[in-house]
């Protein structure tokens, strides 16, 4: 696995190098500051990660650093009767019809029968597409016109599975509307509609951020937060940029899991977080 994550965060390894090219078995504390720097690590949390540490960092000590961020619970808590609901929420563009082909993907992989719910019905292109990732994976789904309520898209899809005894339920959510309140609005509706249709459901909010985005991702985090209480975070694209560094910044700002990381097109190209390899795929960049 850490080769997969040298390869995901290759682009900030090499913007890395730049500021250190050589392998040292210590590096001067103003060096490790302007490494994370580089990477997109947010300013504030650069300096809480320097404070304690000496003038001569080794690998160890910028290890316990950085590790110190993901203090958190990533256990996936499944009920104790199917199905178990997920609902993907994300703006347009941060990969999110694709992650939830890669989640469905994974889930059939291990085995679980899958139904999808294309709830994004402000988007044709968002409900076609999913259409088409649910043809291309065999796996059935719940969609409807343009324009059409996505709250009883997801009162649908999770009876439909109810009926077919489907184990997973993954629901599409619209990015954007014309107004923020009125994105919050569908969002809770759409929560509530769900615990009508299953007790408990969604079981799980999950958040797609766009890794490209870097720190700024964050802000887009806070706000769906607080519209509806995300549960956890899977961030894409990570492999195409230079900015590998703002997962630390999330993990930090939000305080919940990353469970999942993109590496690429593929429908397979999806990784479990592990905030381990990640810190040693960037430090082994850097210490001998």
């Amino acid at each position: 696995m850490i080769s997969l994550f040298k390869k995901v965060f290759s682009k900030t390894t090499d913007s890395i190098k730049e500021v250190s090219p050589e392998k040292k078995k210590e590096i001067d504390k103003e060096t490790f500051e302007e490494i994370l720097l580089e990477a997109d690590v947010h300013y504030d949390l650069v300096e809480r990660l320097l404070e304690g540490l000496p003038s001569k960092i080794n690998r160890i000590q910028a290890f316990n650093s950085m590790i110190s961020i993901f203090q958190y619970d990533a256990k996936i808590k499944t009920p104790d009767t199917a199905p178990y609901v997920e609902m993907i929420i994300g703006v347009n563009g941060a990969g999110k019809t694709t992650t939830i082909a890669k989640l469905a993907y994974r889930y059939k992989q291990e085995g679980h029968s899958v139904i999808l719910g294309a709830a994004d019905t402000f988007r044709a292109a968002a409900i076609e597409q999913l259409s088409r990732w649910a043809s291309k994976l065999d796996i059935p789904i719940v969609a409807t016109r343009q324009g059409h309520d996505p709250s009883a898209v997801v009162y649908d899809t999770i009876a439909s599975a109810k009926a077919k005894g489907i184990e997973r339920v993954i629901v599409d959510t619209a990015g954007r509307l014309h107004t923020q309140t009125n994105l919050a609005e569908e969002l809770k509706k759409m929560v509530r509609v769900a615990n009508k249709a299953l007790e408990g459901a969604p079981h799980r909010k999950l958040l797609v951020l766009d890794g490209t985005q870097g720190s700024s991702a964050i802000n887009q985090a806070k706000a769906f937060d607080e519209m509806i209480s995300i549960d956890g975070i899977i961030v894409t694209k990570l492999d195409g940029t230079a900015k590998g560094g703002a997962v630390m910044s999330i993990a930090d700002e939000m305080k919940m899991p990353i469970y999942f990381i993109g590496t690429g097109e593929r429908p397979e190209d999806l990784a479990p977080f592990n905030a381990r390899e990640y810190i040693n795929a960037i430090l082994e960049e850097i210490f001998l």
